[in-house]
């Protein structure tokens, strides 16, 4: 449903009532990335808290570009050299071109995808969109509240718990402000400990990198933090690799997510924005270019003994 780029402004929603479930005063995560990503499932209340990230640090886009092409990489692996035809898919956002269910079901049209979002945009325009699809759904629930969502019916029954799932947190945790009541590594764990052997876990995470690029993750830490959409914690390498305890990181491990497996080729059947070598704004440099922002997210996929 993205169709601009986050170098133009993104097309307002049609004018007109809006639903009831939505809230057009508040910025929503989802339809912020959304307009981060040049979307056009956004408000103007979303598109603020962009304006005023990308005032600060302009290449802040990219953090959104570069989760999203992780998120293809590390489904394609999962799907073809692990083997993985179960899916439970966290926070999974407002459906855009290539979305975990596209990817797998490439691989394995029976591949069975269970999305887990509290958006209530998130999870109309996902009904939407996966009408027919007998392999994929999607379920009201709250991420961060494992232990809940582990009991959902539709979890438990989609999903055969005796065989190995892909647990995927992907641009999720960062947005957890509970870390007082309860840390982001407990609630991974209830998750992991709940995964059946041989199961998954993939988690892209904004990224202190503790060099020269600091100040920058930090400024975009602070603008992200004191919007209005008040979350966007940015952590250690040392801190995100807690989150991996335990399990086994794939090759080359928790790194920069634009390093994770970046010359895994794209399907013939891919959107042009997934290719090698296809410009992601108009007029500039191809997803190969290095550039501040890009060295602020990372990522990981780790395999339960």
């Amino acid at each position: 449903m993205s169709g601009a780029t986050p170098d133009t402004p993104s097309t307002p929603l049609p004018d007109g009532p809006v639903p009831p479930y939505v809230d057009p005063t508040r910025p929503s995560i989802a339809r912020v990335y959304d307009a981060f990503l040049g979307g056009t499932d956004n408000y103007e209340v979303d598109r603020e808290v962009l304006r005023g990230v990308l005032k600060a640090a302009p290449e802040a886009a990219d953090l959104a570009v570069e989760n999203r092409r992780f998120l293809v990489r590390a489904c394609r692996y999962l799907a073809e050299q692990a083997g993985i035809t179960q899916y439970l898919d966290c926070g999974s956002g407002l459906p855009t071109a290539e979305n975990t269910h596209n990817v797998v079901q490439r691989t394995d049209p029976r591949a069975t995808v269970v999305y887990v979002d509290n958006d209530p945009m998130v999870v109309a325009h996902s009904r939407a969109l996966l009408a027919g699809n007998e392999n994929a759904t999607i379920v009201p629930a709250d991420i961060f509240a494992p232990e809940e969502l582990l009991r959902n019916e539709t979890v438990r029954s989609r999903l055969d718990w005796t065989r190995p799932i892909a647990l995927l947190h992907l641009g999720t945790l960062h947005h957890y402000n509970g870390e007082h009541i309860r840390t982001r590594k407990d609630i991974v764990r209830a998750y992991t400990e709940a995964l059946p052997p041989g199961s998954y876990l993939a988690i892209s995470h904004f990224l202190d990198p503790e060099d020269e690029n600091s100040a920058l993750a930090r400024t975009m830490e602070d603008m992200f933090l004191h919007s209005m959409m008040g979350s966007g914690t940015f952590s250690t390498r040392a801190e995100l690799a807690a989150l991996f305890d335990g399990l086994d990181l794939v090759a080359p491990g928790l790194t920069r997510c634009l390093d994770w497996h970046p010359d895994t080729p794209p399907p013939p059947d891919a959107p042009p924005q997934d290719r090698p070598g296809q410009p992601d704004r108009p007029g500039r440099p191809d997803s190969t270019r290095s550039n501040a922002a890009r060295q602020c997210i990372a990522g990981g996929v780790a395999r339960k003994p």
